[in-house]
C-alpha cells in the first residue's frame, strides 16, 4: 500500500503527473522516504544536487543568500530540486524543516533510468521544459520592456 500512497503523492506534483502512472510507479518503487525533524537542514545552499525531493508532509523554509529574495515556506506537494532530476546543478537555497516533515527522495539516476524506459514520458518532459523556457524568455523580455532598459553603448 505504501507504493500506491507514494504514487498518489507523486501525482500531486504537476511536473511529475504528466509523466503517466506507470512511470510514476517506477519512481515510487525506487524512491525513498525520509523523516526530517523540525529545524533540521534537508540540503544547503551551494551543495551539489543529485536528487529531487517531494514534500509529502510538513513544510520547509527555503533560505536564500540573496538580499533580493525573501525566504519562502513551501509545503506538501512541492517538488524541491526539479532541475537536479535531469542535470548536474547546485542547490540555490538551504531547505530547513519548518515543522516535523516527510519527503520522498528521487535520485537523478533513478529519474533518468525511468525516462530511458518510458520515452513517451521523456518527450512530455522535454516539451514541458521547452514551454517553460519560452515563457521565461517572454517574461524577461516583458520585464526589460517595462524597465525600458537599453543595452550599453558599444565602444
Amino acid at each position: 500500500m505504501a507504493i500506491e500512497s507514494d504514487i498518489h503523492v507523486l501525482e500531486g506534483v504537476p511536473t511529475l503527473r504528466m509523466l503517466g502512472r506507470e512511470a510514476l510507479r517506477i519512481l515510487a518503487i525506487g524512491a525513498e522516504s525520509r523523516y526530517v525533524p523540525k529545524g533540521e537542514v534537508l540540503f544547503s545552499f551551494g551543495e551539489n544536487a543529485d536528487c529531487g525531493y517531494i514534500i509529502q508532509e510538513g513544510s520547509f523554509r527555503l533560505e536564500t543568500k540573496s538580499k533580493l529574495a525573501a525566504d519562502v515556506i513551501v509545503g506538501a506537494g512541492t517538488l524541491l530540486g526539479e532541475l537536479a532530476l535531469v542535470a548536474e546543478t547546485t542547490r540555490p537555497a538551504t531547505a530547513r524543516a519548518n515543522e516535523p516533515s516527510t519527503v520522498i527522495r528521487i535520485p537523478r539516476t533513478l529519474f533518468l533510468k525511468m525516462l530511458e524506459g518510458y520515452p513517451q514520458a521523456a518527450g512530455v518532459l522535454r516539451d514541458q521544459i521547452v514551454r517553460r523556457a519560452q515563457q521565461m524568455f517572454q517574461d524577461m523580455t516583458g520585464v526589460r520592456t517595462f524597465l525600458d532598459v537599453t543595452p550599453p553603448p558599444k565602444p
